[in-house]
């Protein structure tokens, strides 16, 4: 591994197969902290496959992941979170009977001491000063994402835009050093996607570290400080958007095909 602190996140030769069809095939990624980075390709290019082996949630066949100077690649996706990286899935995985103000607090329960088994199963008259902290800290995160008026209602009946908030929220209330946002915007309208580009480039400032993965062209490139662009498990180009967008090979392989 790089010994380079400037980057806070290092894949080194990753590859991933899935019976005998080649995912990933010798990706390499740098991250610099407190930037967006755009992962981008049509669908089946590679990008879910490539969140997956972030989170913890597939193993490579072959290659390295580091985060934050450490060694993640064959750690269990808890693990990984409690380390500092959150993750949104491009389908929604709230849970719809809970409130809004639950959601954000089963997030939150992954810094707390005692965890979420020990609170749950302790009797109902003894409500500790750490629970309190979750609650409060839970109540911010709402109030940050503009659903602190939502906080009791159930997340299955909130709006499609503001669960997709509320998700955001929940994974920034595990205090995470990156954000891994599988396309955030998918399934939005454009009222919908501003509200989340203004969001994430909020908790952007905040320093926090975003990866995105995305094959909404125009969104991805207004967003990101860099971008990756992955076609078929390869790795076909890399830089600032500027630069990416002029690249033959991205435009031969992705541009004028945004949903195919």
């Amino acid at each position: 591994m790089s010994t380079n602190d400037n980057f806070i996140l290092i894949i080194e030769n990753l590859t991933k197969s899935f019976d005998g069809f080649v995912a990933l095939n010798d990706i390499e990624l740098r991250i610099k902290p407190a930037t967006i980075h755009g992962i981008i390709g049509p669908n089946g290019a590679g990008k879910t496959t490539l969140f997956n082996l972030m989170a913890g949630a597939l193993k490579p066949d072959t290659g390295q992941i580091f985060f934050d100077q450490k060694n993640i690649t064959h750690l269990k996706p808890n693990e990984i979170t409690a380390l500092g990286v959150a993750r949104t899935f491009q389908n929604i995985r709230l849970f719809g009977e809970m409130s809004a103000l639950e959601n954000i607090m089963v997030g939150r329960y992954c810094r707390s001491r005692s965890g979420l088994l020990e609170i749950i199963i302790k009797p109902p008259f003894k409500k500790s000063r750490e629970e309190e902290q979750i609650r409060e800290a839970s109540m911010d995160y709402l109030r940050f994402v503009g659903l602190y008026e939502k906080k009791e209602a159930k997340a299955s009946s909130l709006p499609y835009g503001e669960q997709r908030r509320l998700e955001l929220a929940r994974a920034l209330a595990s205090d995470p050093k990156i954000l891994l946002l599988d396309e955030p915007v998918a399934g939005m309208n454009p009222h919908e996607t501003e509200e989340i580009i203004s969001l994430l480039s909020k908790i952007n400032q905040q320093g926090k570290t975003i990866i995105l993965v995305e094959h909404k062209m125009d969104f991805l490139m207004a967003l990101s400080d860099f971008v990756t662009v992955l076609n078929f498990g390869h790795k076909i180009g890399e830089g600032i958007p500027e630069e990416v967008q002029k690249m033959p090979q991205v435009i031969e392989a992705y541009l004028g095909r945004e949903g195919s």
